[in-house]
């Protein structure tokens, strides 16, 4: 299957050259043994891609024997996470009963809605023996008047997602649609996400279907319009504008992306949602205890932190 039936525009071109918006530096913090998070969203320069809220890059790292992932059991509400995994497993638990690993190139997608609770952990047998770990959480919001929505959890296995392939270039289609092909992913609101490899040389047309696209630089080199970007890079486009991303190495990175969100949303710790006070019952509800309890999890959990921010990266916070 052809990526794209039209010429594609040459480096140098005025819509290839006025395609970026914003270049988004990732904010790094390194929690110990080596394991560093780079947060790209919320920043400075862009809230939000489509309805991507939240995005984190955790890894490459290597856990020793005895070591591994803590996420405590730790409250949601108005969004869903997306947790995709390069390298390693997590142990998923949640207030409604799940326990599911995700392993790389699955999809756990968890829907907060009113409200859910859940842990995140490296498991006892990879405990043991030592593991890697390398992924991406990113929270995506939910329509407005989807945001008390029942909560959902939903786990996808890599023989799910359909691939498109051609010379030097293949895209797993995670969520939505892209390259005529469709994720098998329920979505309450148009959204995008794809894993890309470009072997080096090779191009791949990003058409403007979307309203609000971005690529984020896992390996390798990229050019677009004669620019080079490295790893850790989140390339914000800008809307109507169709480009060409070449591979200047053997290169991989992600899509995402899709449809602008209905207004904007207040981020407080891990509460998400178009009104204030929603946040403030989220909060009171969560230090008195009236969130539901993680089977299997039920002892520890993140207290209500006194001053938490999007901008700052602990131990206590969710990846």
């Amino acid at each position: 299957m052809s990526f794209f039936p039209g010429k594609d525009p040459e480096a140098g071109d005025k819509f290839s050259c006025e395609a970026i918006a914003h270049v988004i530096v990732p904010r790094t913090v390194d929690l110990g043994d080596g394991f560093s998070v780079r947060r790209a969203l919320p920043s400075i320069q862009t809230r939000m891609v489509g309805p991507f809220i939240f995005f984190d890059h955790f890894g490459p790292a290597e856990f020793k024997a005895g070591n591994g992932l803590d996420v405590r059991p730790h409250p949601h509400i108005g969004l869903a996470t997306v947790t995709y995994l390069f390298d390693g497993e997590i142990m998923h638990r949640d207030s409604l009963g799940t326990a599911a690993p995700i392993k790389p190139g699955e999809v756990n997608w968890m829907t907060a809605g009113k409200g859910i609770v859940h842990s995140e952990r490296t498991g006892p047998e990879l405990r043991t023996t030592g593991s890697p770990i390398h992924g991406l959480q990113m929270w995506v919001g939910l329509p407005a008047a989807k945001e008390e929505m029942d909560p959902g959890f939903a786990h996808h296995a890599t023989s799910e997602f359909p691939m498109v392939t051609e010379a030097g270039k293949s895209v797993r289609v995670m969520v939505g649609s892209l390259y005529g092909t469709k994720s098998p992913v329920p979505m309450v609101h148009e959204t995008i996400f794809g894993d890309v490899h470009l072997t080096a040389g090779a191009s791949l047309p990003l058409d403007a279907d979307h309203e609000e696209r971005a690529v984020y630089v896992i390996k390798g080199t990229i050019d677009i319009a004669g620019d080079k970007f490295e790893p850790g890079r989140l390339l914000v486009f800008k809307r109507g504008d169709r480009i060409t991303i070449t591979a200047a190495t053997d290169a991989h990175f992600v899509i995402v992306g899709g449809a602008p969100m209905d207004g904007p949303r207040h981020i407080w710790w891990n509460f998400v949602s178009s009104r204030k006070e929603r946040i403030e019952q989220a909060k009171a509800d969560w230090t008195a205890g009236h969130f539901d309890k993680v089977p299997g999890d039920e002892i520890e959990f993140i207290p209500l932190p006194e001053k938490p921010g999007v901008n700052s990266i602990d131990k206590a916070a969710p990846l």
